[in-house]
């Protein structure tokens, strides 16, 4: 890491993810849609069998959406299969789960993408230091089914609030034995920032820096984009769908890129890659 940027490619193998509708919950689908994304030039590949979604139960652990024997069977097939075909390849998993984590690194995964920042499950934490994975520790405002009943943020209160979040997670991993250089924080776009807060986040996201780790920015496809583009248009009715979101993505990815982030994690990668090389070229000319 530090060189240049590098591209986390998005896998959902669910029926209900927000941003390609269940395209690749078949596992061989999905098995071909992520060797694609490694051809592609994806430096990682990011899995996940639970959406979490606004409104969803993920981080309900008691009635959660997705079981961690579901999230399981999703999971193992692609993950095995991807590293029959390319031993090399890289795997995160995205997940909250103790127990997924611990399964899913024993097949080969090297990376537990926690969006909860080790709060959903008092076990992932010491799971994680024993596994020796390497972590994204993302900041989330709450759980899915929380979000809408939030108040909302000023454009100063933004990145304080997700700044102190992540220094609790990574205060909670030092307790238990995760060792700091495993450790990349993401500031967690839309995960309880809603619509313009986000861009408040993005525009001080070099600040978080300061907390010692890389950085992870996954703003791809997210619903902030849209509503800044039904704006554009003049027609509230007018919903921008995902693929609509794309030329929105690559233009917040490079602002992510020059405000920090060494990781993005994106859906379309050959655009996201060159995009990549020429915030690369800006930030090498300072």
């Amino acid at each position: 890491m530090g060189d240049r940027t590098l591209v986390m490619a998005v896998v959902n193998i669910t029926p209900d993810s927000f941003s390609d509708g269940g395209l690749y919950f078949d596992s061989r689908k999905a098995v071909a849609h992520a060797l694609s994304l490694l051809d592609q030039g994806a430096d990682l590949l990011d899995l996940g069998a639970e959406s979490t979604r606004p409104g969803s139960h993920a981080g309900e652990l008691g009635t959660a959406a997705v079981s961690a024997d579901e999230e399981l069977a999703r999971l193992l097939p692609v993950i095995e299969a991807v590293l029959k075909e390319r031993p090399e390849a890289i795997i995160s998993v995205d997940t909250y789960k103790s127990a997924t984590a611990r399964t899913v690194t024993e097949a080969g995964a090297e990376i537990v993408n926690d969006v909860s920042g080790f709060t959903w499950d008092s076990q992932m934490a010491s799971a994680c230091a024993e596994l020796a994975c390497g972590v994204v520790l993302m900041h989330s405002r709450g759980r899915p089914g929380e979000w809408s009943d939030q108040t909302a943020l000023d454009s100063e209160s933004a990145l304080p609030l997700v700044r102190d979040g992540l220094i609790s997670s990574l205060r909670y991993a030092n307790e238990v034995g995760v060792q700091p250089e495993r450790i990349v924080l993401d500031p967690g776009y839309g995960f309880g920032k809603r619509f313009d807060e986000n861009y408040a986040l993005l525009a001080r996201q070099s600040e978080l820096l300061a907390l010692g780790r890389p950085l992870l920015a996954g703003v791809s496809r997210k619903s902030f984009l849209g509503r800044t583009l039904e704006k554009l248009r003049k027609d509230q009715n007018s919903k921008i769908g995902n693929e609509a979101r794309e030329t929105a993505s690559i233009a917040a990815q490079v602002a992510a890129i020059l405000e920090g982030a060494s990781i993005v994690r994106v859906h379309r990668v050959k655009e996201a890659v060159e995009a990549a090389a020429i915030a690369d070229a800006v930030l090498a000319a300072r």
